[in-house]
């Protein structure tokens, strides 16, 4: 068989701007560069929101935006309620922006709803920070509710749409674009943005997120976004295909990345910080790094969560000793349950009570398949003896599946990250001689630069167990050539090349040969390339 790997493929095409495929190749595992490049989160993050001086609000919103508005620097504004930006508007913030939330009022949250668009464009020197309205010492999670998006992409729930827990059922609150859905679809800008102290619980048990995304497309982009303080989880997508770069989920509740309903983005850049005291209450749900579903009740429909997860750093509670009192909520780094499936490669998960937990006879059978992969990454710090962990009747070797992804597994967390532990002055680079400076793979997940004579590629049925229909978009006349690989970067079928004129192309995958696992359709065309995953289930 030809071997084609992907470093080779894609060498020279450089990194790209577009929220597509969007890996860039580090040498480093984590989230962060070694010394003397600067972490990414310089100049905008902010560690210590408790005791920051936001000003007092001087505008009030207490009423639904339905027209295009844009919100002015130099002023601060004050969300009374949950107010939607609806009928298609645009709501525009400029940077340096403040935004409270209103304890006093119910719930007080922002909401884009379907078609309409949140262009928050911060700077590094000027973020734009939705926050408490509470004074400085006062404030708490759970003070106003978070961000909320909701697009029209794809998600796994009956007739492709799903409302937000917790509110009653409205077209305002419903997500997912039905039986067309756009997996393209554009909700605006998230960058250089904070969001600190949200979480509202609106129903007993039923907190909303920092940020939720609700079937948000790959048109959206969000890079640099920190969560801090929240009452549940910090960053949690339901469906969607979006993708996002340089994310930050400190000292919050519940979950750090939360994927369900069948998410199937891309996430490179992450940054957990767990506090020892913060957990959520274990007899409610317990607090891990990841948690991921493919629905409520671990079904198989499709499309399934399969997210992927690049150089993510996770600092958990029990920061450099295992001795340490931590809240009884804490459970694990990464949770993979109900049927979901998952890809994390070159990260570090350190000072959690458990590394990786693959929860289920479901998900057990996706990681023996080649759909849930975990692969270049250290756990270090935990409780002896719980780098790994099964369902207690299981017979899965889990042990042998962690080795065979070169994943090390590390007891203390001594010289790992430079200052990982000084809340208000970390540094989470690599130390000298850090285990972190090297091992990372980028083999299938490099940075793809795209251009217009792509304009989407689609597979059906998926999964499958015979053959699969994939259909491209091409917007500019051009030659299209479409390959077939593996997770490991292996071309496994040429399917075809043809001149393709502007429209819709249909190529025939035949999968019947394939054995089950995870596999990408690869479509090229000059220097542009599309990846789509195929799952094969037999």
């Amino acid at each position: 068989m030809k071997k084609i790997y992907l470093s080779a493929l894609f060498a020279g095409l450089g990194t790209f701007a577009a929220f597509g495929q969007l890996f860039e190749p580090t040498t480093y595992r984590g989230a962060f560069a070694p010394a003397p490049t600067a972490m990414w989160t310089e100049g905008w993050a902010n560690w210590d929101p408790q005791n920051t001086n936001y000003g007092t609000p001087n505008q009030t919103i207490s009423t639904n935006i339905t027209t295009n508005t844009t919100w002015t620097a130099g002023n601060v504004y004050l969300l009374q309620g949950q107010i939607y930006v609806k009928n298609n508007a645009t709501l525009t913030i400029e940077p340096g922006t403040i935004i409270m939330g209103d304890k006093a009022v119910q719930g007080s949250g922002l909401f884009i709803t379907k078609g309409a668009k949140l262009m928050a464009q911060g700077t590094v020197n000027a973020p734009i920070v939705f926050t408490s309205n509470q004074p400085v010492g006062s404030r708490a999670a759970g003070d106003w509710g978070g961000l909320i998006f909701l697009g029209k992409a794809a998600n796994n729930q009956t007739n492709g749409v799903a409302n937000i827990e917790g509110l009653a059922p409205t077209a305002d609150t419903e997500f997912g674009g039905g039986a067309a859905p756009d997996d393209h679809d554009n909700s605006g800008k998230l960058t250089f943005v904070r969001v600190e102290f949200p979480g509202y619980a609106y129903q007993t048990d039923k907190e909303i997120n920092g940020i939720t995304f609700g079937s948000v497309g790959d048109a959206t982009e969000v890079n640099f976004v920190q969560v801090s303080f929240c009452n549940d989880d910090a960053f949690e997508w339901f469906g969607g295909t979006m993708n996002a770069k340089h994310l930050v989920s400190y000292r919050n509740l519940d979950d750090d990345f939360d994927a369900d309903f069948g998410y199937t983005g891309n996430v490179q850049f992450g940054l957990i910080v767990r506090d020892p005291n913060l957990a959520d209450n274990p007899a409610i749900s317990t607090s891990e790094g990841f948690e991921t579903d493919n629905d409520a009740t671990g079904s198989t429909n499709t499309p399934q969560t399969n997210a992927t997860f690049s150089n993510i750093t996770a600092v958990g509670p029990y920061r450099g000793n295992t001795s340490n009192t931590i809240a009884t909520g804490y459970r694990r780094g990464a949770r993979i349950r109900k049927n979901s499936a998952l890809d994390i490669r070159n990260s570090i998960f350190m000072d959690f009570q458990r590394g990786i937990f693959i929860d289920g006879t479901a998900c057990e059978a996706n990681a023996t398949n080649g759909l849930i992969l975990y692969k270049n990454n250290i756990v270090a710090g935990n409780s002896p003896g719980k780098v790994t962990e099964r369902t207690a009747s299981s017979t899965f070797d889990i042990q042998s599946w962690f080795a065979a992804g070169m994943n090390d597994s590390i007891a203390s967390t001594a010289g790992i990250l430079t200052t990982p532990y000084n809340y208000l002055a970390p540094d989470y680079r690599p130390a000298a001689s850090s285990p972190l400076l090297s091992g990372a793979d980028f083999t299938g997940l490099l940075g793809i630069k795209e251009v217009s004579a792509i304009a989407g590629v689609s597979l059906y049925p998926n999964p499958t167990n015979e053959n699969a229909k994939l259909f491209v978009d091409v917007a500019q006349n051009s030659t299209i050539e479409v390959t077939v690989m593996n997770a490991n970067g292996q071309v496994m079928q040429t399917v075809g090349t043809k001149y393709a004129e502007v429209g819709t192309h249909e190529f025939t995958i035949n999968a019947a040969d394939f054995a089950q696992g995870l596999y990408y359709a690869v479509v090229r065309t000059g220097d542009a390339v599309k990846t789509v995953k195929l799952s094969v289930v037999k």
